[in-house]
């Protein structure tokens, strides 16, 4: 895991170098909102986004995917799955969808907003580790365990100072993380029944699933972490998966109540002629 060099990370942010933080919405469980901002900006980061507008652009593709379709989908946010699907189950291989990620699409449209900027995602798993070592976009990782750690050995404290991220403001796809995130946050109704949509989460109840799949079901949303991203190895384990999923719907609930300018929201316009197609899984 080149990329997750924190000794490099910090040498980078004490030069000065221009960065951006990308935080997934998971971060809700382990530090307080707003303060993080902060404190991220303390650390030496110049711009601090989350993954929010960028799993509303992969929610659009999963639309145009499953619009009119027949065969089986799964969903390709988590690479967890992935590689559990190529090494167990490699028939199922062309079922994967061959659509970005949210921190891949949030990297592509940094990296045309702040072209000047290194990009930093921070991970709740050892999975994005590999998912960030294979990217061309993304520069850089840090586990949450290890920014807790830069966090604490530089006596960085947080602001209750009202901040807001940099750009693409997004609401609604905050439950990202949980299990079904994507699903109940695609907009799939009319293009796609309900009852073939199967939402699963630890890696026992994905392989059960392929092991023996129901016919009926047209779009897997699965995540590898029991619990979703909320489960991953470097979130705390001070508190349970029904305590995460609380703070993490209470954090959706809060933002969707926030006023935000219009040039902080997560608008299409700022993606467009960007492609969040790959050419594979």
């Amino acid at each position: 895991m080149k990329k997750n060099n924190v000794k490099k990370i910090v040498s980078d942010l004490d030069k000065k170098v221009k960065m951006v933080a990308m935080l997934a919405p998971s971060f809700i469980i382990q530090f307080k909102h707003p303060e993080i901002i902060s404190q991220l900006k303390k650390l030496g980061f110049d711009k601090v986004v989350e993954l929010t507008f960028g799993a509303k652009l992969i929610n659009r593709e999963y639309q145009k995917k499953l619009k009119g379709g027949k065969e089986l989908v799964i969903a390709s946010p988590c690479p967890g799955v992935i590689e559990v699907v190529k090494r167990n189950y490699p028939k199922y291989v062309k079922n994967l969808a061959k659509i970005d990620s949210p921190m891949i699409a949030t990297a592509k449209i940094c990296k045309r907003e702040f072209p000047k900027h290194k990009r930093v995602f921070l991970s709740p798993c050892d999975y994005k580790k590999m998912e960030v070592d294979k990217s061309k976009v993304v520069d850089y990782v840090l586990d949450y365990v290890q920014l807790e750690e830069l966090f604490k050995a530089r006596k960085i404290k947080g602001s209750k100072k009202k901040v807001n991220f940099d750009k693409f403001y997004n609401d609604y796809t905050k439950i990202y993380p949980l299990s079904g995130g994507l699903a109940d946050t695609a907009h799939l109704k009319g293009i796609i029944n309900k009852n073939e949509i199967k939402s699963v989460d630890g890696i026992k109840k994905i392989m059960k699933f392929l092991d023996k799949p129901d016919k009926k079901i047209r779009f897997l949303d699965a995540l590898y972490c029991r619990g979703g991203c909320v489960g991953g190895p470097y979130t705390t384990k001070k508190i349970g998966i029904r305590e995460k999923r609380k703070k993490v719907i209470a954090y959706r609930n809060k933002s969707s109540k926030k006023s935000i300018p219009e040039n902080r929201k997560g608008l299409y316009d700022k993606a467009k002629g960007l492609n969040f197609i790959k050419k594979s899984v």
